[in-house]
């Protein structure tokens, strides 16, 4: 019985052998058959220089540098630092001065001048002057902040959301699904 099992177990281990080496043998003749081009399909290395819209990445993971700006990369995640950023998913630091822009959603802290989740979820931190998001979790805080559904803070000058589980502190407070739709300086909304 000990030599039928030492031997299924033999078989079975090289047909996973053999399985494993054919696999890899077909991913390098793929990887030398594949043409060259000037577009990548992710970063390689922990520091990415992008310059306007070049090069063109799907995937940033580690540190994006943007000059003046960039809209190629689909995918960040890591740090995102420079004037003017875009891309479709964040997920942690992004710094730009003039805008940080993330169309779907983003999880971590947008600092800059103008910062928008498009059409998703922001899950963290906006601090700037201009910050809005279709959906929070988590705090705003600069001159203007809006948002369509929100749970958390706002704090700044103008706040702004359509419902709002949490807290706005600021100037004009608006929560326009509230029984009180505007209170000044302190607005609650649950």
């Amino acid at each position: 019985m000990k030599r039928v099992l030492f031997f299924a177990f033999a078989m079975v281990a090289s047909v996973s052998i053999a399985a494993d080496s054919n696999e890899q043998a077909s991913k390098q003749e793929n990887v030398a058959q594949r043409p060259q081009s000037a577009k990548y399909e992710s970063s390689a290395w922990p520091a990415f220089f992008a310059f306007s819209q070049i090069p063109h990445s799907a995937d940033v993971v580690g540190l994006r540098l943007t000059i003046p700006y960039s809209t190629s990369q689909e995918n960040i995640t890591g740090i995102d630092l420079g004037f003017w950023g875009r891309c479709l998913y964040m997920e942690g630091i992004q710094i730009n001065i003039l805008r940080n822009d993330v169309v779907d959603q983003a999880s971590g802290f947008q600092f800059g001048i103008y910062n928008s989740i498009g059409h998703g979820e922001m899950l963290g931190i906006q601090a700037g002057l201009w910050n809005e998001a279709l959906c929070l979790r988590g705090i705003q805080a600069g001159l203007v902040n809006v948002t369509g559904e929100a749970q958390g803070f706002q704090i700044g000058l103008i706040n702004r959301a359509e419902t709002l589980y949490g807290y706005q502190v600021g100037l004009i407070n608006v929560i326009r699904s509230a029984e009180i739709p505007f209170f000044p300086l302190i607005n609650i909304g649950f």
